[in-house]
């Protein structure tokens, strides 16, 4: 089981043709958008490509492939847009190995602020668009990063869990961070 996991396109075209590029090429079946799709918000740049009705009209192409999560610049206009929900605060998913993935945005629950976790299961989310692979106490972190408005140096990436594996992806296909769960 292949999963594709992208966060923060924050309405950038050039960014979403890109990460669905990818997610073609990985063989995924399933797209985890973690949030803030459509819209810049108020602290970001307005990004290159900005085009939410765009964005929104390649997203829904894969409709049926996604599970999506809110993230603070995510409103229900955004929705009116999207044939996939995006209203909601947290997901779970369950790989076929039993763990269970918290797919989150990030902004409401982190890190910092888990939460109800059992052992090994794994806190998924974006926000902070600072790629992260690691196993934390009991439980791994995971952030993929942004495919739009990467911070602390890092290229613009994606994540990818593969047999066992969770991986930051660039969109040049060099991995950055890692875990093994």
């Amino acid at each position: 089981m292949t999963i594709f996991i992208a966060s923060d396109i924050h309405g950038s075209l050039p960014a979403t043709e890109a990460l669905l590029s990818a997610f073609s090429a990985s063989g995924a079946k399933t797209l985890v958008l973690l949030g803030d799709i459509l819209n810049h918000g108020p602290r970001n740049p307005i990004p290159e490509g900005y085009n939410p009705t765009e964005v929104a009209s390649r997203l829904n192409e894969f409709a049926t492939q996604i599970i999506a999560v809110r993230g603070n610049c995510d409103s229900e206009v955004d929705q009116m847009l999207l044939d996939f929900p995006i209203m909601a605060d947290y997901a779970w998913l369950v790989l076929e190995s039993g763990t269970r993935l918290f797919l989150t945005h990030g902004h409401l629950y982190n890190a910092d602020k888990r939460p109800a976790l059992s052992p090994n299961d794994v806190l998924v989310h974006g926000h902070t668009h600072i790629p992260v692979a690691q196993r934390d106490g009991e439980h791994f972190v995971f952030n993929p990063g942004s495919v739009t408005f990467p911070r602390n140096g890092f290229a613009p990436s994606y994540g990818l869990y593969d047999d066992g594996e969770l991986k930051t992806v660039t969109f040049d296909g060099e991995s950055i961070v890692s875990c093994q769960l």
